[in-house]
């Protein structure tokens, strides 16, 4: 029986507050130690350039970059898609605008235009009247991103049709589609569609390897084969360019190889918490928007600060956001670990 499987005794501290926590397993560690390595800037290291090339094929585009991070991922294709002056469409939710650092302005001089995304997902309807005109006084538009899963929305999953919806409606436009996937395997596992078809929604995607996928570090953007090249001298200028990098890509490549199916027992952890929360006193949270391993609640009852301090104390760490908490289900959660949490809470609240 799979680690996943079984019921393991918890750490010290049961660690809700995101899947970037997750340790390496053993073999992501044996596969450091064993990995080919090359200088990736001078002449290439055969481990990044497996991984990328195993990025590309399940994403189904010509070509692909590893990066230090997803936010490095996503200023890339913001900058390679665009220049200096030039304006996003994207959802006002979304983590490019929220989560980023503000780097596609400081860095890139690209201007963000945000529309309604309270399910997750803008309305493709509202993208025609968002384009600008032709017009020396405003900015050009020159992308749409999207996001799937959607964090700020609870880890929801957009339905296929929507980025369908959206990727029509920008090239009717003759604009290109930057994917946020940095959770996308969560958005395939849970959704049962191949991550390859949720990619082809969008001309470029990036990836987290650091997520629920247990890597150290790391993310992939993927696309066609110019852009690429062109993210990858913007990578350079930005100080990403890593030299025997295949230390960090050859956990990558067992990721890729055999962590995405397991996602399913971080959705089913999530939900069993989810559903436990949901009836206790001082709580309020969406079902329907636990859809992967991500749980989103609204504290009525008590200060948040002091319900954080006291599910601490009981061994249960959360992310605290404004006057609500995120708990994440990962690699390093088991089924203990949510009985634990559910326990606490339960116990701080009566």
């Amino acid at each position: 029986m799979a680690v996943d499987e079984m019921n393991r005794k918890g750490p010290a501290v049961s660690d809700f507050r995101s899947d970037t926590v997750t340790l390496p397993t053993e073999e992501m560690r044996r596969s450091v130690f064993a990995a080919e390595l090359g200088d990736d800037v001078l002449g290439g290291d055969p481990t990044v350039e497996r991984l990328q090339q195993m990025a590309a094929e399940l994403t189904g585009k010509e070509a692909a970059l590893f990066v230090a991070s997803g936010t490095m991922a996503n200023l890339l294709a913001v900058t390679s898609h665009c220049r200096a002056g030039d304006e996003v469409i994207l959802g006002e939710g979304s983590h490019i605008f929220n989560n980023e650092g503000g780097g596609s302005a400081r860095i890139g001089g690209v201007q963000l235009r945000t529309l309604p995304d309270p399910d997750g997902c803008f309305d493709p309807e509202r993208i025609a009247a968002a384009v600008r005109r032709p017009d020396l006084h405003h900015p050009r538009t020159r992308l749409i991103c999207t996001e799937d899963t959607h964090n700020g929305a609870g880890g929801v999953v957009v339905p296929l049709e929507r980025l369908w919806r959206i990727r029509q409606v920008a090239s009717e436009h003759e604009l290109p589609v930057h994917l946020d996937g940095a959770r996308i395997f969560h958005a395939a596992v849970a959704s049962a569609v191949p991550v390859r078809e949720i990619a082809a929604t969008a001309d470029t995607v990036s990836f987290c390897l650091s997520k629920g996928l247990c890597c150290p570090a790391g993310s992939l953007l993927c696309g066609p084969r110019d852009l690429v090249e062109q993210a990858r001298r913007l990578r350079k200028v930005l100080g990403g360019g890593m030299r025997q990098v295949g230390f960090l890509a050859a956990p990558g490549i067992v990721a890729l190889e055999k962590m995405i199916d397991r996602l399913a027992a971080d959705h089913r952890r999530a939900r069993r918490l989810a559903e436990s929360l949901a009836e206790l006193p001082g709580l309020e949270l969406d079902l329907a928007r636990v859809q992967t391993n991500i749980v989103y609640l609204t504290v009525t009852g008590l200060p948040v600060s002091r319900l954080v301090e006291a599910l601490r104390r009981e061994g249960v760490a959360c992310l605290v956001l404004g006057q609500k908490l995120r708990l994440v289900t990962h690699h390093d959660i088991g089924d203990d670990d949510v009985e634990r949490a559910v326990a606490a809470f339960r116990k701080v609240l009566a």
